[in-house]
């Protein structure tokens, strides 16, 4: 298999991998911005974040942002949590995200890391309105089901090797679909870390 760009130093130590799209190539970009993304989990339940305002916007997903110079990823991810969550939480990295989308120069080579139990209280920011749900199947009274449809499409790709702990990396590209309004994914790949 060929390297997927932006990905390439990892690419000897992948295993199998989820493919798709309509796209035959990957899109090209100019320049790579590095941010990070965090995920807690407690009691059968993630936490996620409606971005309020912003790419991503109505969108839920993790707590993160653009790492500032000088910090590293794993300072970058405990920040933006504490900023957009109030809360802090024994983060673990565990894969890494490159996306690219038209009407960006710039890619995000994006950190994940995963939380399990915090400290503080959830509170509401400017940017994020932190929500709970629900990891199992058949808990359906605790938090409500994962809102797949108000996420980015290629989530449900990787969120269950986030779920199992497994590392894993990925790589989507994403287009404007001028028919629907927004950006849609083109060309994906999403595999699992050998250890």
């Amino acid at each position: 298999m060929q390297s997927v760009p932006g990905l390439e130093k990892d690419f000897d130590i992948l295993g199998e991998a989820v493919v798709g799209g309509t796209s035959a190539t990957w899109m090209g970009y100019k320049n790579v911005k590095y941010y990070t993304n965090a995920f807690v989990f407690h009691e059968n339940k993630i936490l996620l974040g409606y971005k309020k305002r912003g790419f991503g916007l109505h969108k839920y997903n993790g707590f993160g942002g653009k790492v500032e110079q000088g910090e590293t990823t794993l300072e970058a991810a405990a920040r933006e949590l504490e900023e957009e969550a109030g809360i802090k939480s024994p983060l673990k990295h565990i894969g890494v995200l490159f996306f690219h989308s038209d009407g960006e120069d710039s890619a995000f080579y994006i950190d994940v890391y995963r939380g399990d139990g915090f400290e503080g209280t959830v509170t509401e920011s400017e940017e994020m309105r932190p929500e709970w749900f629900s990891t199992a199947a058949d808990d359906t009274h605790a938090a409500p089901a994962i809102p797949y449809d108000q996420q980015w499409e290629t989530d449900p790709y990787w969120f269950p090797l986030l779920f199992s702990h497994t590392p894993f990396r990925g790589r989507a590209d994403y287009r404007m679909d001028r028919e629907k309004g927004k950006l849609l994914p083109c060309k994906w790949w999403f595999c699992v870390v050998k250890t």
